[in-house]
């Protein structure tokens, strides 16, 4: 059985998986900086398919790595400082009456199953919507073996 789950290397249990899930979509981690991003995953007869919603991104923006069949998919990390003299220029320029988009990062990591081929994983970027495409190996096929007569 193929299993594709979230990599949650801090807890096993269940019940941990269910709090982080839904507690990390509310608020905001270190310095309100944090968020995730959701992601649908799909499975195919030839390959698994992962989305993930991006918008205010680019492909510059992003990162995926595989390695021992955990994927992470995260956002590259900006230069604090520069983000923080860009914030005070736009301050001195202008006085916001709301402000509620935020620079975000965020990180999320997924577990693929056995019958990935690592090699084959492509990804596509347009309109915001990141699409993973990670193709399945073939199945070994049982071969037969014919005993001779001694």
């Amino acid at each position: 059985m193929n299993t594709l789950s979230f990599f949650n290397p801090r807890f096993t249990s269940d019940l941990f998986d269910v709090i982080d899930r839904n507690f990390n979509d509310y608020g905001y981690g270190e310095n309100g900086k944090s968020a995730m991003p959701r992601v649908d995953v799909s499975e195919k007869k030839d390959s698994y398919v992962l989305e993930m919603e991006l918008p205010g991104y680019t492909e510059n923006d992003v990162e995926l790595d595989l390695k021992d069949r955990v994927l992470t998919i995260s956002s590259k990390l900006k230069d604090a400082k520069k983000a923080e003299k860009e914030e005070k220029k736009e301050a001195a320029e202008s006085v916001y009456l709301i402000k509620e988009r935020r620079n975000t990062t965020f990180s999320r990591s997924f577990t693929m199953p056995e019958d990935i081929d690592q090699e084959k994983v492509t990804a596509a970027f347009k309109n915001g919507l990141l699409t993973v495409v990670i193709p399945r190996k073939a199945e070994a096929q049982t071969k037969r073996i014919m005993i001779s007569v001694a």
